[in-house]
């Protein structure tokens, strides 16, 4: 019995580290550009990848920094190793121009990942 409950919180604690990485990638501060439409989110099982474009020109896949050679490979693999499709999202931040971020776009074009969003905030008139 004992052995069992250390398996228990075992897996608590790895859902609690697990979730609340998740949650820091897009917590991330940033300016994002605003939108009057959009298309509703879907409840489709994807495995999603948060890609943050920064003001300063860095590019961060979760917490580490990351280069469009090493974006595309963590892409093929992510898309390999996934039962279901891979989706990138973009959180560039509105002040990059955007030759900043064709060579993001193009690293999931050779990945062969097509799904990509990009997060915006809603514009209010």
């Amino acid at each position: 019995m004992t052995p069992m409950i250390d398996v228990v919180f075992l897996l608590i604690i790895f859902f609690l580290v697990s979730s609340h990485l998740a949650q820091q990638e897009t917590q991330l501060e940033m300016e994002l550009p605003t939108a009057t439409t959009h298309d509703p989110p879907r409840d489709e099982a994807v495995t999603r990848i948060t890609l943050n474009l920064l003001a300063d020109g860095r590019m961060l896949v979760g917490a580490s920094e990351t280069d469009p050679t090493t974006l595309e490979s963590r892409l093929r693999v992510a898309a390999r190793d996934s039962p279901e499709p891979v989706e990138v999202r973009v959180r560039a931040d509105r002040r990059i121009p955007f030759a900043l971020l064709e060579p993001a776009l193009v690293a999931c074009a050779k990945a062969g990942v097509w799904n990509v969003t990009f997060a915006t905030y809603e514009r209010r008139e």
